[in-house]
């Protein structure tokens, strides 16, 4: 009888979770911040820490992303860079991978971000 109250709990935290997720939009500054910045760094130059491990690591800035379409970045996520960086195709859905994409581009790309 003590397990029915903890299962209802847990029925609903899941659904109300599930519901949370599938009813919102991507945040891909949030996906950004969770995913993304240890490496890339909060304002896109990448920290010492991955420079130290990933020599050809790029500054996100409007010169990286000048020839960079929101696709190509898209592909990037999906498929990963070498073995430096890992593939997100598994982790993330196709939709925060394509919120994740238009954040960075947008926050980092400065003009090359009006681009398609």
């Amino acid at each position: 009888m003590k397990l029915f109250p903890l299962a209802i709990g847990v029925t609903v935290v899941a659904v109300v979770g599930f519901g949370r997720l599938a009813g919102q939009a991507a945040d891909g500054q949030s996906i950004y911040k969770d995913e993304c910045r240890t490496c890339h760094g909060a304002a896109g130059k990448p920290t010492q820490r991955a420079v130290s491990q990933y020599k050809d690591m790029p500054t996100f800035d409007a010169a990286f992303f000048e020839h960079r379409s929101q696709d190509s970045i898209v592909a990037v996520l999906n498929t990963g860079v070498g073995k430096d960086m890992k593939s997100f195709k598994s982790k993330l859905s196709p939709a925060e991978i394509a919120a994740v994409a238009m954040y960075i581009k947008e926050k980092f790309g400065g003009a090359a971000a009006t681009k398609p």
